[in-house]
C-alpha cells in the first residue's frame, strides 16, 4: 500500500479514533468534536458539519467539509474498548489499595520508574499522584479512626472503637465518591491496568485489538483516498500494535488509500519500559520503518499528562538504522493558545491532556479538524516539516528485547 495515492487531494477519507484509558460512553467524543470543530471552522474560515453515520459499523459521525473549491466527506469511527477499562476498574476500596501496591512494586522493582524520570516529570509526577492521594486519603482515615478511639472509649468503651473504625471507612467512601473531581482511584485503575502483566497485553485487550485491525484493513480495501488511525494518550501505544499487525497482515495494492497514523499526546514510555513488553517494543520498532505510512506524534509540553516530544522509537531503544518514524513535533499550546486561554488552562492539566481535540486559537499546522476532515493527507500536511528541535531521541529504557 502506498503513502501517498496519486490524487493529489483527499475527497473521501475513513477515520478511526483510539481513545485512552476512559470509561465514558464513545459520544462523548463526537460532541467534543462537533462543538470544537465548529469553533475551530470559525476561527480558520472553513465550513465543517457534523451528522450520523449512515452504517452499521462502530459507533461514529460522519463530517463533511468546505473550503473553496475543496469539499471532503469523512466518516469517523471510535474504536471502543471503554468496557474493558469499566471492567478493569474495581469499585472495591481494599482492592484499589492492592492495585497500588502492586503496581508500585513492578515499577519500583523493575527500575521502571527510574528511567521514566529521566524523561519528562510531568507523567511521572502524574503517575505518583493517585499513589499520594491515596496514601493521603488512608492516613486521614487512620488519624480520624485514632482520634474517635481516644475520646470515645473513655465514655462507651470498646463500642467506641468500633464507632470510629466506621466513621474512617465512611470517610474512605466519601473520598471514593468524590473521585470525579479528585480522579486518584481513576488513575490507580490505568496505570495499574497497564502494569498488571509488566507490559504484556491482556488477552481480552489483544482479542479487540485484532477486531480493531479487521475494521482498518477493511477499510484499506475501500474507494477511501486516505485511511487515518489516531490515538490519543493510552489510545497510541494501542494504535502501534493495531497497526503493525495490520501492515503485516496487508497485501499491497497500487490504488490503495494513503495509510496514515497520528498519534496525540503519547504514554508509550509508561508501557513499553516495562520488562514483559517485547510485543509493544517489536510493534514500536516493525511500524518506525514502514514505508507504506505516514505516522506522526504530536504532543507540547504544557499537557502533564504525556510524555511530550519523546520519540517512543528512540527512548524505547527500539530505533533501527531503518527507523523513519514517527515525526515528532509540538503542538506549542504557548504559541497556538491566546493568553487568556492559556492562563485559563494552564493548571487543568486532564483539560489539556484532550486539548489536541480541541480547537486552537492561533493553530500553526497542526489543526485536528483540517487532519481529519480537510483535502490533505496527513503526509501532505507535514511534508517537509523538520522534527521539533526539543524532541527526545536517545535511548532510556533498561528493557530493549523485542518479540520475534
Amino acid at each position: 500500500m502506498s503513502s501517498q495515492k496519486n490524487q493529489p487531494r483527499v475527497c473521501k477519507r475513513r477515520v478511526f479514533y483510539i481513545p485512552g484509558y476512559d470509561p465514558i460512553p464513545p459520544r462523548r467524543y463526537r460532541e467534543l468534536y462537533r462543538t470544537e470543530g465548529k469553533l475551530q471552522a470559525e476561527i480558520s474560515g472553513y465550513e465543517i458539519s457534523v451528522s450520523a453515520k449512515s452504517d452499521d459499523g462502530p459507533y461514529g459521525w460522519h463530517v463533511t467539509f468546505r473550503q473553496d473549491d475543496d469539499e471532503v466527506q469523512a466518516d469517523v469511527s471510535v474504536l471502543v474498548w471503554s468496557d474493558l477499562v469499566r471492567d478493569s476498574m474495581s469499585n472495591s476500596i481494599p482492592a484499589t489499595y492492592l492495585q497500588l501496591v502492586q503496581t508500585a512494586w513492578i515499577y519500583l522493582s523493575s527500575g521502571t520508574l527510574w528511567r521514566l524520570m529521566q524523561l519528562r516529570k510531568g507523567p511521572v509526577i502524574a503517575a505518583l499522584y493517585p499513589v499520594g492521594m491515596l496514601v493521603a486519603q488512608l492516613l486521614l482515615a487512620v488519624l480520624l479512626a485514632g482520634a474517635m478511639t481516644w475520646v470515645l472509649m473513655l465514655f462507651i468503651g470498646w463500642l467506641g472503637a468500633i464507632l470510629a473504625v466506621g466513621a474512617a471507612y465512611s470517610l474512605m467512601r466519601w473520598f471514593r465518591q468524590q473521585d470525579g473531581q479528585l480522579f486518584a482511584y481513576y488513575l490507580m485503575h490505568d496505570y495499574a491496568y497497564s502494569a498488571k502483566l509488566k507490559g504484556a497485553t491482556p488477552v481480552e485487550l489483544r482479542n479487540r485489538l485484532r477486531a480493531f485491525g479487521a475494521l482498518i484493513q477493511e477499510a484499506l480495501n475501500s474507494d477511501a483516498d486516505e485511511v487515518l488511525v489516531v490515538g490519543h494518550s493510552s489510545g497510541a501505544h494501542l494504535g502501534v500494535s493495531v497497526l503493525a499487525d495490520v501492515i503485516r497482515d496487508s497485501r499491497q495494492r497500487d490504488d490503495s488509500p494513503a495509510f496514515s497514523f497520528l498519534t496525540l499526546g503519547q504514554v508509550v514510555p509508561m508501557v513499553s519500559f516495562l520488562p514483559e513488553a517485547q510485543g509493544l517494543r517489536a510493534d514500536l520498532q516493525f511500524l518506525s520503518m514502514q514505508e507504506s505510512l505516514t505516522w506522526v506524534d504530536v504532543s507540547a509540553p504544557g499537557d502533564g499528562c504525556s510524555f511530550a516530544l519523546c520519540d517512543p522509537v528512540s527512548v524505547s531503544g527500539v530505533a533501527t538504522a531503518e527507523k523513519k518514524w514517527p515525526l515528532v513535533l509540538s503542538a506549542a499550546f504557548t504559541q497556538t493558545l491566546s493568553p487568556e486561554r492559556w492562563k485559563n488552562l494552564r493548571w487543568k492539566f486532564f483539560r489539556l491532556h484532550f486539548q489536541y481535540l480541541c480547537a486552537f486559537d492561533k493553530p500553526d499546522r497542526y489543526d485536528y479538524f483540517r487532519i481529519t476532515a480537510g483535502p490533505q493527507t496527513l503526509g501532505q500536511r507535514f511534508e517537509g516539516r523538520a522534527p521539533s528541535k526539543s524532541r527526545m531521541d536517545k535511548p532510556v529504557s533498561k528493557y530493549v528485547s523485542v518479540k520475534v
